[in-house]
């Protein structure tokens, strides 16, 4: 018999190794991965940590094993072992080498191992010994089920990377050990769709009007400034923003300016007038209209009542969503009084509340519960809305600040997701004193459109958080005046003297404009202004004999009479405010002429401030294809915003200057 066994050894030394075929290959392979996935879980380290020598570690010594008991002394059995191996090791250094993802943090620094012993205790050689271990037992559990493994199923559960990893492969190839770094990249394991579904809302911009037809404009000011955040990131990120993003009076305010304001809280804001000679049309002139609100002093702002409702749906998981979110509010938190009041709820396929209001005073339980916020699920927003102003009116300040503050990526997309029934669930909360801001986070699902509803309808302003920076500004250094209203249901109507004015054009206010009527209907809402608040509003004039005129008269049209014409002799305009003090239903009003004492002789005699508001007016309307811009250039937007950056104590300004360099670079040709 040990003739026989002799023999049959001999022939075997002899024979040709037996190329593998297909399904030995994949049943290989199978068995490796699912060897590799086993040796993650056992591990001390994720998958995907960077920690790269563990299984290969383990590999190695695997296959000295096999060596030291000669076990490939048979040339096909070792044929058939060798494939498995080949591919963990490749995996591996796939793994290695695979860039780190933007959801996963890159662990290259040097000191991670050093790092991670004084944290745990435990030292990097025992940690690597561990994982050899638990390497070592998943490969020889592999040696011993490779000849009885059946064929790799069709289907696995869950994105694993060997699913993935099947799914790429059309057919079994042969694995081999790179002689350097490999030029493969490993497949992501959860590829992202590059669909973009940010919503904004068309509209056209405000077209010239004939005096003698229509003499009255009328419109609710606007202090939001989400539309200058977000054209802000598109140039940065090379991309020209979409013209109907574009909000001209949004990216006016977004500037603090130093306009002259009232001089008591009696009469909660000032307006300054300057009729100029416009810059980009030498026949036509522009009227600036800066209103600047009261400044409440801290010892006298209001106690205030905040919930914050936060979207902790699954697309949030972007750093620049929720991860910036939570930072952002923790900076709100340090600018709290005391003895005011902060609840938190969170929506993602059904509402929840995570803390019931709490005082300020308690800064550690507010904070651990924002670091607690995790995202995952749908967006239910409508139950969020519903539970926010219920812990809202559960905690209500008489006197105070009552405000739900909306953090968001996007859409509500369970229960009521029209803009139209969201912002009639606002109007409806909003008569019970307590208003709503909009806080937008996060791009390819931001629904803009949805945002401006509901913070114009819940007496609110609509902010876009793209940086820390930004959200310092909005919530840190504008902290009182998007917190503490002064004023609310603010309107402004301008009547032209056709005796002076021919033609005039609103530069911008598209989607806050109102009819006639409606400035002296208490019912219709309007915006607010908040304590320090400015708010600029510009129309490009014709004055009557200007060849710029781009309206005919009537043939018929009706005539001034006599006594109108006299009325307003001198006068180019008569500026009307209508405005409600906080907690009270009916509005006052604040009348001013414009006359020959507001117009300046050239357009560098204006203040500095109001060049600089003019240099973004242009630059606005050049961003949307206005007709009226079209022959300005951006580098003669930037030599009046350079001329007129004065005082830029936070760089807002110069930041400005770049984002006009960057649409000029943007906008050549190709």
């Amino acid at each position: 018999m040990a003739n026989n066994e002799f023999d049959e050894l001999d022939l075997l030394r002899g024979a040709k190794v037996p190329e593998p075929g297909d399904e030995a290959k994949a049943r290989g392979l199978d068995a490796a991965l699912r060897a590799y996935d086993e040796a993650g879980k056992n591990s001390a380290s994720p998958q995907g940590s960077g920690v790269g020598a563990r299984l290969t570690a383990g590999t190695i010594r695997f296959w000295r094993e096999i060596m030291r008991k000669k076990l490939i002394a048979n040339p096909a059995l070792a044929g058939l072992v060798a494939l498995p191996v080949a591919g963990i090791v490749t995996w591996q250094l796939l793994d290695e080498y695979r860039p780190a993802s933007p959801q996963e943090p890159a662990a290259v620094e040097n000191d991670a191992p050093q790092r991670q012993a004084a944290e745990t205790g435990v030292s990097q050689p025992a940690k690597e010994e561990a994982a050899g271990q638990a390497s070592d037992q998943a490969t020889q559990d592999m040696a011993a089920e490779i000849a009885a493994a059946p064929p790799p199923p069709s289907e696995r559960a869950g994105p694993s990377r060997m699913a993935l990893t099947r799914q790429k492969v059309a057919e079994p190839r042969a694995l081999t050990m790179p002689s350097a770094a490999p030029q493969v990249i490993a497949p992501e394991p959860y590829p992202v769709p590059a669909e973009n579904r940010d919503r904004v809302e068309a509209f056209d911009s405000n077209p010239v009007r004939a005096v003698q037809e229509s003499p009255v404009s009328t419109f609710s000011i606007d202090v939001d400034t989400a539309s200058y955040a977000f054209l802000r990131r598109s140039l940065k990120e090379g991309v020209v923003p979409d013209p109907d993003s574009v909000r001209v009076e949004e990216m006016i305010n977004y500037f603090p300016y130093d306009w002259a304001g009232p001089e008591s809280a009696e009469v909660p804001f000032n307006s300054t007038v300057t009729v100029m000679p416009t810059p980009w049309n030498e026949n036509t002139q522009l009227m600036h209209v800066a209103i600047k609100g009261y400044e409440i002093e801290h010892a006298q702002k209001p106690r205030s009542n905040l919930v914050f409702l936060i979207d902790t749906s699954g697309s949030m998981e972007e750093p620049d969503k929720l991860p910036l979110l939570k930072n952002s509010f923790r900076m709100l938190v340090d600018r709290l009084n005391p003895e005011d009041t902060v609840s938190i709820v969170t929506y993602a396929g059904s509402a929840g509340t995570v803390l019931e209001p709490t005082k300020a005073s308690d800064k550690a339980a507010i904070l651990s519960a924002l670091d607690r916020l995790e995202v995952g699920g749908s967006t239910a927003g409508e139950a969020g809305i519903r539970e926010a102003y219920r812990l809202a009116e559960s905690s209500f300040v008489e006197g105070g600040v009552n405000r739900v503050m909306l953090a968001t990526d996007g859409d509500f997309n369970v229960g009521q997701v029209s803009d139209d029934e969201l912002t009639t669930l606002i109007e409806n909360k909003r008569e019970s004193g307590v208003f709503l801001s909009v806080l937008g986070f996060g791009r390819g699902n931001l629904n803009d459109q949805m945002m401006q509803a509901i913070a114009q309808n819940g007496n609110g302003a609509a902010a876009y958080i793209d940086t820390l920076a930004e959200a310092e500004k909005v919530l840190v250094e504008e902290a009182s005046s998007t917190l503490f209203p002064i004023a609310g249901d603010v309107k402004i109507q301008v009547e032209f003297n056709p005796q002076q004015i021919a033609e005039y054009r609103l530069i911008g206010y598209e989607t806050r404009a109102l009819s006639r009527e409606d400035f002296n209907n208490d019912r219709v809402d309007a915006g607010e202004i908040g304590s320090g608040h400015s708010v600029t509003a510009i129309y490009e004039i014709t004055p009557v004999g200007s060849p710029a005129r781009m309206v005919d008269d009537l043939r018929y049209g009706q005539q001034s009479d006599s006594a109108a014409s006299t009325a307003g002799e001198g006068e180019y305009a008569f500026v009307r405010i209508r405005y409600k003090a906080p907690g009270e239903d009916t509005s006052k009003l604040i009348e001013k002429p414009v006359t020959e004492a507001d117009v300046v002789s050239s357009f560098d005699v204006a203040s500095t401030d109001a060049r600089f508001s003019v240099a973004v007016a242009a630059f606005g309307q050049k961003l949307r294809d206005t007709d009226a811009v079209a022959d300005l250039g951006y580098d003669r937007i930037q030599e009046i915003a350079s001329a007129a950056r004065g005082a830029d104590p936070f760089g807002y300004r110069a930041e400005f200057l770049s984002l006009v360099r960057l649409a000029a670079a943007l906008d050549r040709p190709r």
